[in-house]
Order: structure tokens, then sequence, then C-alpha cells
């Protein structure tokens, strides 16, 4: 099968490569990146293990085609952290811990990212709802919407500074 050229900005920085046209996104990450944040779970998007954030929407990356990404801006949990800082996400997480095994974690935190750019202050209830296409079978969850909360709290304190 003949290889088809992409391009697309991930994490800030702007990637082309030639991939097979049936490359799913989360093998084109993992395996020619080298970006092994976003897990490998259920392969269906049922578990939302390989979340990751393409042009301003929450994507399962195990069902979505490298080569439909051409031109688009991907983050992953890779991209979170700047500068060496956790975003308000991730030290949510640590914080209120919001993880036990860590599988579920980077969609979780990429889903979390997302839920947050479009809704600054959600409810419990609109972020259960928010998470509900992210499988985590160790928290019972209470700790990731407590982890949310605490960024929600922490992104509208830095943002009236």
């Amino acid at each position: 099968m003949s290889k088809k050229l992409v391009s697309m900005t991930i994490n800030g920085k702007k990637v082309e490569e030639a991939v097979e046209p049936r490359t799913l996104l989360i093998h084109f990450l993992r395996e020619n990146l080298n970006l092994t944040g976003a897990h490998i779970g259920c392969e269906t998007s049922h578990c939302g293990a390989c979340t990751v954030d393409i042009d301003g929407k929450s994507v399962k990356s195990c069902t979505h085609l490298a080569v439909q990404c051409e031109g688009a801006d991907i983050l992953t949990v890779e991209g979170l952290a700047k500068n060496g800082v956790l975003s308000a996400v991730q030290e949510g997480f640590h914080q209120e811990h919001g993880l036990q095994c860590g599988f579920c974690t980077p969609g979780m935190l990429v889903r979390s990212y997302r839920l947050l750019q479009e809704n600054p202050n959600p409810t419990e209830a609109e972020i259960r709802a928010g998470i509900s296409g992210n499988l985590c079978r160790c928290t019972g969850y209470q700790n990731i919407v407590k982890a949310v909360q605490y960024a929600a709290k922490k992104l509208q304190e830095t943002a009236q500074a």
C-alpha cells in the first residue's frame, strides 16, 4: 500500500510524516512519533484511554485515521504541561489523588482539559457527564471529579489574577 504524506501540529510542533492510509492515529502517535502517553485500551472507542484533542474536540484516537488529521492541531497528554510546569488539570489529579493504576489517566486528563475549555465552571453533574466517555475501573470517579473541580478553581483564580 502506498504511503500518504500527512502534515499536522502536535503539541505545538509541526509534524510531517508518510503513513499508510489505514494507520490509526493512536499507532501513529505511539509508533511513529514515540508519544506513548495515550494508551491503547479497548480499540473500539469505548474506554477513552486514547483520548486526544483535535482542533478543539476530544477524539478517541483508536478509531481515527492519521490521514484524517491533515492540517489538524492535536494536543496529547504530553502537551498539557508547559515548560516543566504541570497544567491545572494535571495538578488537580495529583493533589486530589485522581488516579490509581493510571491506565485511564492520559485520556481523562485530556478530556478534562477540553471539558474545562468548554465549561470553565462545571457542576459535579456536568463533570460526570463530561467525562462519561472515559472509563476508569479503579477510582470510582469521585477523586477524578474533585481533581476537575480543583483545576476549574485554579484556572478561575489564575484568570482573576
